[in-house]
Parts: C-alpha cells; structure tokens; sequence
C-alpha cells in the first residue's frame, strides 16, 4: 500500500530547517554526480499559466513532479501551484508514494532561498526580507525564522504580507523600499515586473530570486544583473527559463560568469569574496530539490496516519 501525502501531511513531516538541510545535501549530491536531473519540461497553456514535468533520480529513488503554475488563480479562490509528485524505487520502478506538489515545493522554495542567503550572504548580515507574501513567499520567511533571523515582509497586498507576518513571527516593511534595502533579500514573485532595477541594490547584499522560473518571466533588470555576481541553481535550466536567460540573450552575461550553488557547497567554485559583493541567486526550481523533500517526507511516515493506496 502506497503512502499518500496531503499538502498538511508534507508539512508536518517536514520541518523548514530539515528542508533546509535536505535540499543543501541534494545540491552536494548532484554537484558531485551522484544525483542526477533531465531537463524540467515546460507544456505551455499561456497566458494562463503553464504545466511543468521535472524528473529526478538519486539515492535509490526516481521522481517525477507533475506540477501547474497558474498566476491568475488566487483571485478565483485557487491556488497558483498544483500538482502531484510521484516517488519510485530506483531498484525496481515499484511506486513508494504520492506527495502533494504544492506543499513539496513551498518547503524546497524557502529553503532554496535561505540556503542560497546564507551561504552567499555576508558573514555579519543582520537583516532579511521577502518581497511577496504567496505560499511560497511565506515558506522562506518561515525558514528565516527557524534560522533565528528576524525577517520582513512586503507585498502589493499589504493585507497578506500582514497575515503571512502573524503566521511566522516577522513583521511587516512600511513601504517596498525597506524591503529592498535588507541585508539578505528574498524574491518571490510571479515574475511579470521587475523587482530589482538598475541601480536597487547596495555593496554587501545578496538577494535570491526565486519567482522567474519560467520563460519571459524577470524579477530584475539586465543591467542590474550585469553589474553583480551571479549564481544559479543549474546553468542549463537558468540559463534557458530563468532571470539569467535575458542577460544572456543580450550578450551580458556568459556561462564562465556565473557559479551553480552546488558547486559553491563543495568547494569548486568560490563565492563571496569580500564584504562589497553584491551577489544573486537565480533558482528556477530543481527536481533534485523535489526529491530531497520527499526522501525526507519519507524518514517520517510510518509516525503519521497517512491514507494509503493499492495501484
């Protein structure tokens, strides 16, 4: 009988700091050649949203998450992320679980991000935000939180920024411009204007941008990304369906330019060099990442009274 995760069932499972640390292990692994990812498939149902096909395969398991991103949905009373992902043991193709997509990728988002922050931010960086108060918004500021970092938050609908700040501890910036100006920056949001203009931001920060995960989306300005240093979660997919696709296109930016986390986490790339860095984070959203969360999901489901399947 297979396992089936709702989205409740994810998170009780999976706290944010062990996200955090299950997603740092998934970028060492696939860094190293251990894990492995075929290209995310887009299937394009603009100007609605899209479907997404991302597959993964590492420690034993195979995955693949069926995924939506449909931007318009929460002024119809839905959600803007749906989907299932499927987990299988590598070892005979047999299914292990069913997970619900959204609450997987939330959880890998927010740690994605902080990761990101931590790693790439300065060593005595006091303050951080997020810049949008979605579902995937208010997972990196709960990982803030579990970090022990105060954190603020800003949205076009300060009622939710509100409302996300209560549910996780933080507080809510007075205006856009606190938000930008915070030592480690977190972006999330659909993608369709640009956050960071040329000039936005300031020697020292860092800012992980984790809302352009797909074609003609961008959270920051070409000539803004052409003055930092940049990093991504995996070139291929960045520099195709990410913010990084635009600098590219335009002659700015090239493959030696820019780092992958991963390789920052084992030491084969170098990361911040001093404290007048500014540094991105361009995530696009990896299946690996995926696979980390419900690999973790599964450390824990015999303790919750999960309903099962028989396929």
């Amino acid at each position: 009988m297979i396992p089936v995760f709702s989205g409740t069932d994810v998170r009780a499972a999976v706290s944010p700091e062990r996200a955090l640390e299950a997603v740092r292990e998934a970028f060492i692994a696939y860094a190293r050649g251990e894990w492995t990812m075929p290209p995310k498939v887009y299937v394009p149902a603009y100007p609605a949203g899209d479907f997404r096909a991302m597959p993964a395969l590492g420690s034993g398991h195979a995955l693949l998450k069926w995924v939506t991103s449909f931007p318009g949905n929460p002024a119809h009373g839905l959600p803007t992320v749906t989907g299932l992902v499927l987990l299988s043991d590598a070892s005979n193709g047999m299914p292990d679980a069913v997970l619900d997509a959204g609450a997987v990728t939330a959880l890998r988002t927010g740690a994605a991000a902080v990761l990101a922050a931590e790693t790439l931010g300065r060593p005595d960086a006091q303050t951080a935000a997020v810049i949008g108060a979605g579902v995937n918004g208010e997972a990196a500021a709960r990982t803030f939180a579990a970090r022990g970092r105060s954190v603020v938050l800003w949205d076009v609908d300060r009622s939710r920024a509100e409302a996300v700040a209560e549910r996780v501890g933080g507080t809510v910036a007075s205006g856009r411009d606190e938000a930008l100006a915070a030592d480690l920056l977190v972006t999330v949001t659909p993608g369709r204007e640009i956050v960071l203009a040329e000039g936005s931001l300031r020697p020292g920060q860092h800012g992980s941008l984790m809302g352009a995960d797909g074609p003609g989306k961008a959270e920051i300005a070409v000539e803004e990304l052409a003055g930092v240093r940049v990093f991504c979660d995996d070139w291929e997919q960045a520099s195709h369906n990410g913010d990084l696709v635009h600098a590219v296109e335009a002659g700015v930016l090239i493959r030696e330019e820019v780092s992958q986390l991963g390789d920052v986490l084992i030491g084969t790339a170098e990361g911040r060099q001093s404290n007048r860095d500014i540094t991105i984070f361009d995530s696009t959203g990896l299946a690996i990442q995926d696979l980390a969360i419900a690999l973790a999901a599964m450390e824990r489901a015999d303790e919750l009274d999960l309903p099962r399947i028989d396929l």
